[in-house]
């Protein structure tokens, strides 16, 4: 996922609106298997627009503090063939909870990779042919659809032979379900 960039913008000691960093994701994580890439993290407290603090620089996890968001591109590389379904499992299992998200694995009977957060998220394909999983519904995505998905159990799978890449916005919300 080289060229991965991020502009962010503050203002200086003046008031003048300047760019505080341009570089590429802070942080990221699980990149064998595609990854997570930190663009900008909130937690529901006032943003002091003159710092320079990189709020994305800081442990990954899946999902937001209370009262927080995310903003990160996620990458998925497709899944090899011949590759055992225990060992999927157990790989999956492993990184979720290197991302703070065991619990969020609710029901994992129609794929490993099946995942349930507090949250409502905005998830953009940007690249490659994805298919949206859920519990009794699918969809195959194409590049620029958009997912508003709302706190159900879902995961992602790339249907191609390259890496898929996405945009994604996770709020931290109070769902009704």
């Amino acid at each position: 996922m080289k060229g991965l960039r991020r502009i962010i913008t503050g203002h200086n000691a003046n008031g003048k609106s300047i760019i505080m960093i341009d570089r590429p994701p802070a942080k990221s994580i699980g990149e064998e298997v595609g990854g997570l890439f930190e663009i900008w993290n909130t937690d529901g407290n006032q943003i002091d627009t003159f710092d320079e603090i990189d709020r994305a620089d800081t442990d990954i996890l899946l999902s937001p503090s209370k009262g927080g968001t995310k903003f990160r591109y996620f990458a998925i590389n497709p899944i090899p063939e011949g590759v055992p379904k225990e060992k999927l499992e157990e790989l999956v299992a492993e990184g979720f909870a290197k991302i703070g998200a065991s619990q969020d694995r609710v029901d994992t009977t129609r794929h490993p990779t099946m995942h349930k957060t507090k949250t409502i998220d905005y998830i953009i394909l940007l690249k490659g042919d994805v298919t949206l999983l859920l519990d009794d519904d699918e969809v195959q995505l194409k590049p620029f659809d958009v997912v508003v998905q709302r706190g159900t159990n879902h995961t992602w799978v790339n249907n191609g032979k390259e890496p898929a890449l996405l945009a994604a916005i996770l709020i931290d919300s109070d769902l009704k379900d």
